[in-house]
C-alpha cells in the first residue's frame, strides 16, 4: 500500500475524522492497477493514492461517497471490458475485486474534573481505545502520573475552557462535567452547551441536577439547549462506585456510537429513497 494512504488514514484516525479505504483485494489479467493498490477517499471528497484511474476510479470514487453516507462499505467485482455487458469503458480486459470500507472516528472525550470518576473513566476509555483530555483548574489532578493516557491536559479556568477546546482544535464526540465544584460545573456548562456539537453530560444528585438546570435558566440558556445536558449519565445500572460509574459512562458511550451509526444510516438512506423516487417521477413535483 502507498505510504501516503497509511499516513492521512493516520492523520485521519488521530483528528477524528471518517474517511473510506478502498482496496483492490484481488486482480484477473491485464488491469491498471495491481492487487494491494489502494485509495482514500476523504469526507470532504479528495482522494490520497489510486486504484488505477479512469473510469474504475470514478466509480469506486461513488461507491465511497455512498459508504460515507451509509457508514457501510462492501466488496464489488468490475469487469475492465468495454464490450461486455456492464463492463466499464476500458479495454484492458481484466477485472478487479475492490473492498470499500468505511472507517468511522472513535470517541474522543472530554473529562472536566480530574477526581476518582474521571480517573476511572480514563482507564476504561484507555481499554477501549478511544480518545480522551482532561480539563481542571487544579494543577495536581491534570497531571501526566495521574493521567497518562489523556491526550491533553490542560490546568484551565472554567470559563476560558471554551477558548482552550477551540485552540486545541479537538473534535470531541462526548463533554462529562466531573467536577468537585457544583458551580464550577455550572460554568463549564454554560459556556459549553451553547456551541459544544456533543453530548454534555453532568454528573450529579437529584438536587444538584435541579437547582444547576433552574441556575442555567435564570442565565438565559433556551429550553432546547438545556435539554442537551444530560443528567444523570451513564446506563442505568445501579452504579455506585467510582469504577462502576465509570463502566456506566462507558457503555452510554459505546451505546452513542453504535445507535447514531444506525439513526444516520437510516436517515440516509430515507433521503436517497425519496431522491430516487423524484427523479422516478419527474412530472408529480
Amino acid at each position: 500500500m502507498d505510504r501516503r494512504v497509511l499516513k492521512e488514514a493516520l492523520a485521519l484516525s488521530d483528528a477524528h475524522f471518517p474517511y473510506v479505504l478502498a482496496t483492490i483485494v484481488d486482480a484477473h489479467g491485464s488491469v491498471p492497477a495491481k492487487k494491494g493498490a489502494a485509495m482514500l477517499v476523504r469526507e470532504d471528497g479528495r482522494i490520497v493514492g489510486t486504484i488505477g484511474g479512469a473510469g474504475l476510479e470514478e466509480k469506486v470514487r461513488f461507491l465511497a461517497r455512498q459508504a460515507l453516507r451509509h457508514h457501510e462499505g462492501g466488496l464489488h467485482r468490475f469487469d475492465l471490458k468495454a464490450w461486455k455487458p456492464g463492463g466499464l469503458q476500458s479495454l484492458c480486459g481484466g477485472s478487479v475485486d475492490v473492498a470499500v470500507e468505511y472507517v468511522a472516528p472513535k470517541p474522543n472525550v472530554l473529562l472536566w474534573g480530574g477526581g476518582h470518576v474521571a480517573l476511572a473513566l480514563s482507564r476504561q476509555l484507555a481499554l477501549l481505545d478511544y480518545d480522551h483530555s482532561v480539563a481542571d483548574d487544579r494543577g495536581e489532578y491534570v497531571s501526566a502520573e495521574r493521567f497518562p493516557n489523556a491526550r491533553h491536559r490542560w490546568v484551565v479556568a472554567p470559563q476560558e475552557l471554551p477558548s482552550t477546546l477551540e485552540k486545541s482544535g479537538e473534535r470531541f464526540s462526548h463533554a462529562y462535567l466531573l467536577g468537585y465544584d457544583a458551580k464550577k460545573d455550572e460554568e463549564v456548562a454554560f459556556r459549553l452547551l451553547p456551541t459544544f456539537s456533543g453530548a454534555v453530560g453532568l454528573i450529579a444528585s437529584r438536587s444538584k441536577r435541579e437547582i444547576t438546570l433552574r441556575s442555567l435558566k435564570a442565565r438565559g440558556l433556551d429550553p432546547e439547549t438545556l435539554s442537551r445536558l444530560r443528567s444523570p449519565i451513564g446506563v442505568p445500572m445501579g452504579a455506585e462506585t467510582p469504577e462502576e460509574i465509570a463502566v456506566s459512562i462507558a457503555g452510554e458511550i459505546i451505546q452513542d456510537l453504535r445507535s447514531s451509526v444506525r439513526k444516520e444510516e437510516v436517515a440516509a438512506r430515507a433521503e436517497e429513497a425519496a431522491t430516487d423516487h423524484a427523479q422516478e417521477s419527474p412530472g408529480q413535483a
